[in-house]
């Protein structure tokens, strides 16, 4: 019955029968025999109460009538009460084996106490004693929800990837989270060491370095209550120290005394390096900045200077560090002529996000103005917005002044060469004037004769005259552009076609030709278009281009010594005029352009260079091959106008 019934439930039953017993056989009625069946009718709980009262009225019924009308006597009356005895018993037992007692229960117990008080004091000794009719039901299901916030409390902290501990309000560790023990190699109970403390035991694991700081910081906080907050060094089980972020709170009570310490360190180790790697690198790159001989400077999106590496302060003087001298740096270092336009291209970089290129003059810190080459491109975000501006100038004085130099020696020098042009087509020019002056005595003589006949033939006269007036015209062509070259005036470009320049300057070298026994063979497409362009430059070319032939065939004999020159459309919108003589071709052909370089024993060396030049100021190209069989053949080109390109 015991393994049955709770205890105070059997005490309870055991009571409730005596004194039913003894009820009845003073009255000699069965109905004290009731009395453990109320006793345990009111001990079960109310979800159960259904149940059991049809159970224990059907059992009632029957036993009182059993009783009543039973002619047994005592011995009936005695069975009657162990037959309801025992089924109160089970019913109750089976009620009570699996639920805890009900708030009726307590009910029961002011009338039972007295009869129970000798059982309580037998069993007191024997047991640990529960409070009788009180219910536990609210304080089960409190402590096991304490239980499983315990656990996953629990849990909890030993999933936090940080070091977790606690400390007494002295310092000694009381608790380490799993991921710490796991750490240290060591749980709590082993920093227990004799003649020493828990802290002490702890520091030891800080790396020497740290811990004489580690502990003096801790022992302030300690007794100062303040926030614990240092980076160190802690040694792993495997020996190996990381650097780990460590911060601890106190926990106060009402009355604000500190009743612990709660404190949390995690692993920087990888970040600490990683901050070391870059903190070397922008060594190494301030390094390589400030080497780089030129001026590097970053500005903000707005343009103010936010940094200008070391060459650049020294070439300004400045102390760029100074943040009011990086304010007004732009203000004060151009020159006053091209502030204005730098301004006026950077200001429109700035709002549009172009890149910024400009040559400009700054001043040095001696107050000599030095021409840069100034560049800036702008840093963006992920966004596309501006976040910086990074430029770059280095300086290109001495290549400015230099380029200034070469022009003007450019300059001069081609005034020599054409000079110099001049005097080696001076024969082929008196030449050429010789021959319509030549014409117009001639022509003059025949008509004095044509008049002076008997009669005066005045037709042939009269055609007579008109060649004079045709040589004398020619004759006067021939003097306006000598002068125009001595004179070196710029001409106006006028359309012209170019198979009427080559005739003619072939009529002009007919004489020459003749005289180095060189034949002319000409193959000039008809009907060509104009060509707008310089007739005395483009002559000069022809000129050049017709004398280096002639003196290319110098040692030929034969059929070879024949000039063939050719004219005709391309196809790619320009006409290409073509020189081809029966030489011995150019030993260095890619040097024949080069100024000054020439296989003559008499010449400057810049007959074909400055030719180039010319045809390269009209918009064609020049170039040279050697022919196949012998000699070799000079072409140039000249565009043709937009509208007669086909």
């Amino acid at each position: 019955m015991t393994a049955v019934l709770p205890q105070h439930g059997l005490a309870l039953a055991l009571a409730t029968s005596v004194v039913g017993l003894a009820a009845s056989w003073l009255t000699a009625t069965p109905f004290g025999l009731l009395a453990p069946v109320a006793a345990l009718f009111l001990y079960a709980p109310g979800r159960t109460v259904p149940l059991l009262n049809v159970t224990l009225a059907i059992a009632f019924a029957g036993s009182l009538l059993a009783a009543i009308f039973s002619a047994g006597g005592t011995r009936d009356l005695g069975l009657s009460w162990a037959a309801f005895s025992a089924l109160a018993l089970c019913i109750g037992a089976i009620v009570a084996a699996g639920v805890s007692a009900s708030t009726a229960s307590s009910f029961i117990s002011r009338f039972t106490d007295v009869a129970s008080a000798p059982l309580k004091a037998r069993t007191a000794s024997e047991q640990p004693p529960v409070p009788s009719g009180v219910d536990i039901d609210a304080y089960r299901k409190t402590v096991a929800a304490l239980r499983d916030r315990e656990q996953e409390l629990s849990q909890l902290v030993d999933m936090v990837p940080s070091h977790l501990w606690r400390l007494s309000p002295d310092g000694e560790p009381t608790f380490f989270n799993r991921r710490m023990v796991d750490f240290l190699g060591l749980e709590v109970a082993d920093t227990d060491k004799p003649g020493m403390s828990r802290l002490e035991m702890l520091i030891e694991t800080v790396h020497p370095d740290d811990a004489p700081e580690f502990r003096d910081a801790l022992s302030r906080c300690l007794v100062t209550g303040e926030s614990f907050s240092m980076r160190y060094r802690l040694r792993r089980a495997d020996g190996v120290y990381r650097w780990m972020s460590s911060r601890a709170e106190p926990m106060r009570d009402h009355a604000g005394r500190i009743v612990q310490w709660y404190g949390l360190c995690h692993d920087i180790d990888d970040q600490m390096h990683a901050e070391e790697a870059l903190r070397s690198r922008e060594r190494e790159l301030s390094l390589l900045v400030d080497m780089v001989p030129s001026n590097l400077w970053r500005l903000s999106p707005d343009g103010e200077t936010t940094l200008a590496n070391k060459h650049m302060a020294d070439f300004l003087g400045m102390d760029l560090r100074d943040k009011r001298q990086l304010e007004v740096m732009f203000d004060t270092i151009f020159h006053p002529d091209d502030v204005g336009a730098v301004w006026d291209v950077f200001s429109h970089c700035l709002a549009t996000g172009e890149r910024f290129a400009m040559k400009y003059r700054l001043r040095r810190a001696d107050g000599v103005y030095r021409w840069m080459s100034g560049r800036a491109e702008p840093m963006r975000d992920e966004n596309g917005r501006i976040v910086q501006w990074f430029g770059l100038c280095h300086d290109i004085d001495d290549q400015v002044h230099a380029e200034d130099a070469l022009r003007r020696a450019s300059d001069r020098l081609a005034q020599a060469t054409q000079a110099a042009s001049l005097a080696e087509l001076s024969a082929s020019i008196a030449h050429e004037v010789n021959q319509p002056l030549a014409a117009i005595v001639a022509n003059s003589h025949a008509c004095h004769r044509w008049l002076s006949a008997e009669p005066p033939n005045v037709e042939r006269a009269k055609i007579t005259a008109e060649r004079i007036t045709r040589d004398a015209n020619s004759a006067a062509d021939v003097v306006s552009r000598i002068r125009a070259l001595f004179r070196q005036a710029p001409q106006a470009r006028s359309p012209e076609d170019v198979n009427r320049l080559i005739s003619e300057v072939c009529r002009l070298m007919a004489d020459e030709i003749a005289a180095k026994d060189i034949r002319i063979k000409t193959a000039l497409e008809p009907d060509l278009p104009s060509v707008a362009l310089d007739r005395v430059q483009v002559q000069q070319v022809i000129v050049n281009l017709i004398r280096n032939g002639i003196e290319a065939m110098g040692a030929v004999v034969g059929d070879a010594r024949a000039l063939h020159i050719r004219s005709f459309r391309d196809g790619l919108g320009a006409i290409r005029v073509e020189v081809r003589d029966g030489g011995t071709g150019f030993k260095d052909a890619d040097r024949a352009f080069e100024p000054f370089f020439t296989t003559k024993q008499h010449g400057m060396g810049m007959g074909l260079a400055v030719c180039r030049s010319i045809v390269e100021s009209h918009g064609g190209r020049l170039w040279m091959a050697n022919n196949e069989a012998c000699g070799a053949t000079v072409a140039f080109t000249l565009p043709l106008a937009v509208g007669e390109a086909p």
